[in-house]
């Protein structure tokens, strides 16, 4: 009998463990770290996020922009830390395509990452400096058309959805789009703006105030639906762009890999709540993103289909790692 009394509390001991420790969680400041410059579309949400899970975990949200090689620095900062939930890694889908076009990685983007939710979409958009001749697909392919392998497109680096994007242009309209990968969005988006490149393939949240003001002009989103949050903007399978549309562009939270699941699930919780506050959905939609939220296992699935439908444009395009 005192024997089986000692299995049971052993046995009450190991599932109330997960428990306390997320009750325990957090005891001191959370890093989020970001691998873009500040200033884009993923600092601008890590801000948001982390000023509103600040006070409801109780603990300082800090945010630290370590950009530098397509978001791979920032990436290995997370991936070499403890997966003990004080430092989460903010990117975007482009993470788990890195293997694609780098053969020298520092990590595996899904064996070396807990997911923890997907917190917003951000459509991506293909955008041209106002004096580029071009409203539409079919102007804008007319354009590449009579400029051939003259017309380059920036982008936040390789291996990025802007890139993968742009060479799916090329190969399914048959244009020669010349790439230039830039160190980050924001510096990339200052060239197109000032005209130092004609093409760019950007967040549209990044875009709009250009747009606005009348330096820049969007073609169209390359994902599968208009955006919410702008829909007199249309997809570029719509507007005649063969070979669109592409995922879902989302941005998400990922943590080391072996976290506890007891608190990734807090992360979880607390983020979703966060996203269903009107305050931060008022945020995000101010700067353009479109509220997202999901759970730990639907978080995994959207990873797997979206990196194997990117994984078929990279074959089809030909893209070898490098």
């Amino acid at each position: 009998m005192k024997t089986l009394c000692r299995i049971a509390a052993l046995a009450t001991l190991l599932f109330a463990a997960p428990l306390v420790l997320a009750q325990a969680y957090p005891n001191r400041p959370i890093r989020l770290i970001v691998p873009q410059p500040a200033g884009g579309a993923s600092d601008t949400f890590a801000r948001i996020i982390g000023q509103r899970i600040s006070t409801t975990l109780g603990q300082p949200v800090l945010i630290e922009n370590r950009a530098g090689a397509s978001g791979v620095i920032g990436s290995d900062v997370v991936a070499k830390s403890p997966p003990d939930g004080y430092t989460i890694l903010v990117t975007f889908v482009s993470h788990h395509l890195l293997p694609f076009v780098s053969k020298t990685l520092p990590f595996d983007p899904v064996r070396d990452f807990t997911p923890i939710v997907a917190a917003a979409f951000t459509p991506f958009c293909l955008a041209v400096n106002a004096s580029v001749p071009a409203t539409n697909v079919a102007e804008f392919l007319d354009y590449l058309r009579k400029n051939p392998g003259k017309v380059s497109y920036g982008t936040p680096g390789p291996g990025s959805v802007s890139h993968l994007a742009g060479e799916l242009v090329n190969l399914s309209a048959q244009v020669d789009m010349l790439h230039v990968p830039y160190k980050g969005g924001v510096p990339a988006l200052a060239d197109l703006v000032s005209g130092q490149i004609p093409v760019g393939i950007f967040t549209l949240s990044t875009v709009t105030p250009y747009v606005r003001s009348g330096k820049l002009r969007v073609i169209g989103v390359i994902e599968q639906r208009r955006p919410k949050n702008a829909p007199e903007v249309p997809t570029l399978a719509e507007a005649g762009m063969p070979g669109f549309p592409v995922p879902d562009s989302w941005l998400g939270m990922l943590g080391p890999a072996a976290m506890p699941p007891a608190i990734a699930a807090r992360l979880n919780s607390e983020i979703n709540a966060a996203l269903g506050t009107s305050e931060v959905q008022e945020r995000l939609r101010g700067a353009g993103l479109e509220v997202g939220g999901n759970t730990l296992e639907q978080f995994r699935d959207t990873i797997a289909r979206n990196t194997e439908a990117y994984r078929r444009i990279v074959s089809a395009a030909g893209i070898k790692p490098e």
